[in-house]
């Protein structure tokens, strides 16, 4: 609970559990324990292979599909996305990775095998990649939430068996053990972002599906043998394709400081230039011959129950396409080390600026600017259909004492009866009424400056509701114009690329990240000494 809101704390009411969604099943015999590895960089190939094959065959395509339910949260969803003021809805996909080997295919490839995942205990989300297409089709953000981030999580429930998980804190890729919709869940309360839509693939889908685009360029700093992942590259540059394409987005330990970190930025290299290479002309000339790739990648396909038919695979997969490979940037949320262990991360302050830019459909990229929206209100409405009427300002931001300071300003404005809670974090600010409470939800949302589309009647029991969200981070009324963009050094800190960038080489590790014969040493030194070890590509 924030300690700053000074008023009295009231906390939340949670929309009470109700039963678990079914699962919706296109395979039979599908369980959790089948929701295996992506790699992040298949979901863009994979939807184009789709596009180009889905007149051939589409029922036994369709067939193939997994679907489970989007959120697996116990109370509230994972957000709504805002249509602009053309009626059009961004777009926000997040692509989970799994470290499980419970298929044999999975095994092969994931090495490390075992009945449940790489540990036994279950499968881990060691990629989380949140897609935000915007509402006109003009820019992209991929974020890449790090493995070893430290998060609250919130409570959740697995589909299929009903397991249920209690709110905790830790690490965040543990919660795939309940399902990809508390992945959903967890990933919706540490950004706010609103999430409209999941994919998981498995390891054999990056195997699959670099071979369907005929490879994959790359460039490495340096030589490179990581000894986990088994990616061994001489300097320079590379075309990856099946496994070695695999070895290179699973490296932790060849590239950046040996972290999860490191290997963010890596994969995004692998995706931008997947992405270009998607676009080119002619490389996916023969919808005919991807006809088995397309099979194999919609039965690596896992996916939220929006997204379970070739049409609605289609169409996201046009909606990505139309966005310029300039206009798609790559970031890595930024961190610092856990004050409970330096061994893992938790989000810097700066992170709260490219949630917010994301949640407010805000691009990342200086070439293309948004003008701001028009004030909503500009007299001070009188407040005496609030006459009574108890109201409750919730603070969603994750920022100590923002309850406190609007609920100070209603209460100068001459309403007694408020108090303040906490709660998730929302990417948008609302007021939110019980039946019978519109007229004085919207008097109020203009004494704040709130546009009257902030107001929408509560899904939950509870007083006149003020959620103070992302996109309201400071002051006593609601800002009239978009927040600025997020500063150049908070994306250099999250180390922000677009996809049109040709140039740049994974940067290979200069610390001792690898061992060889017991011996720890540099992923380049590794290299050296490896001989007899074959490069993973010529």
């Amino acid at each position: 609970m924030t300690q700053g809101d000074h008023l009295p704390l009231e906390v939340d009411v949670s929309r009470p559990p109700g039963p678990p969604p079914a699962a919706r099943h296109r395979r039979a015999a599908t369980t959790p324990r089948l929701l295996r590895r992506y790699v992040a960089a298949g979901l863009a190939s994979a939807l184009v292979s789709i596009f180009g094959v889905a007149g051939c065959e589409y029922h036994q395509l369709n067939a193939n599909i997994t679907s489970l339910p989007l959120f697996g949260g116990i109370g509230g969803d994972a957000g709504r996305e805002k249509a602009d003021r053309f009626g059009n809805t961004p777009i926000d996909v997040l692509v989970i990775g799994s470290d499980t080997r419970a298929g044999a295919a999975d095994c092969a490839l994931g090495r490390g095998c075992s009945k449940d995942g790489a540990d036994g205990t279950g499968a881990n989300a060691d990629v989380e990649l949140l897609v935000h297409v915007a509402a006109d089709r003009s820019n992209a953000t991929v974020l890449s939430i790090p493995r070893d981030t430290v998060a609250d999580l919130p409570a959740c429930q697995e589909p299929v068996s009903g397991r249920t998980a209690d709110p905790r804190r830790g690490q965040i890729n543990s919660s795939l053990n309940y399902g990809p919709g508390c992945t959903v869940a967890a990933v919706h309360a540490l950004t706010g972002i609103p999430i409209g839509h999941f994919a998981l693939l498995d390891f054999s889908a990056v195997v699959t599906m670099s071979d369907a685009v005929g490879g994959v360029p790359v460039c490495v700093s340096d030589d490179v043998y990581d000894t986990y992942s088994h990616l061994k590259l001489r300097r320079g540059n590379h075309v990856l394709q099946g496994k070695s394409a695999l070895q290179f987005v699973r490296s932790r330990h060849g590239f950046g400081d040996g972290s999860d970190i490191g290997r963010t930025y890596a994969q995004h290299l692998f995706l931008g230039s997947m992405v270009r290479t998607v676009k080119s002309a002619g490389t996916i000339a023969d919808p005919r011959r991807l006809l088995g790739v397309a099979d194999a990648a919609t039965k690596a396909l896992t996916v939220d129950s929006g997204l379970a038919s070739i049409p609605d695979l289609l169409g996201l997969a046009t909606d990505l396409g139309k966005v310029p490979s300039a206009q798609i940037t790559f970031v890595t949320m930024p961190t610092q080390p856990d004050p409970a262990d330096p061994n893992r991360v938790v989000p810097a302050g700066s992170a709260a600026a490219i949630f917010a830019s994301v949640a407010a459909d805000r691009p990342l990229t200086r070439s293309r600017g948004r003008a701001a929206p028009s004030p909503s209100s500009s007299g001070t409405p009188s407040l005496s259909t609030l006459d009574g009427i108890p109201v409750r300002v919730r603070n969603a931001t994750g920022r100590t004492g923002r309850a406190g300071e609007v609920a100070a300003a209603l209460q100068q404005a001459g309403l007694a009866a408020v108090t303040t809670a906490t709660g998730t974090i929302e990417a948008s600010s609302a007021v939110r009424y019980p039946a019978g409470q519109e007229v004085p939800a919207r008097t109020l949302a203009a004494q704040l400056g709130l546009p009257a589309s902030a107001v929408a009647p509560s899904t939950t029991p509870g007083p006149l509701t003020v959620v103070i969200g992302l996109d309201w981070p400071q002051g006593q009324r609601f800002p009239t114009a978009a927040p600025p963009p997020v500063d150049q050094s908070t994306l250099d800190g999250g180390h922000a690329r677009t996809a049109d960038q040709t140039k740049d080489c994974a940067q290979v590790s200069h610390a001792r990240t690898v061992e060889l014969n017991g011996i720890p040493m540099t992923p380049t030194q590794a290299y050296r000494r490896a001989t007899a070890v074959p490069d993973s590509a010529p």
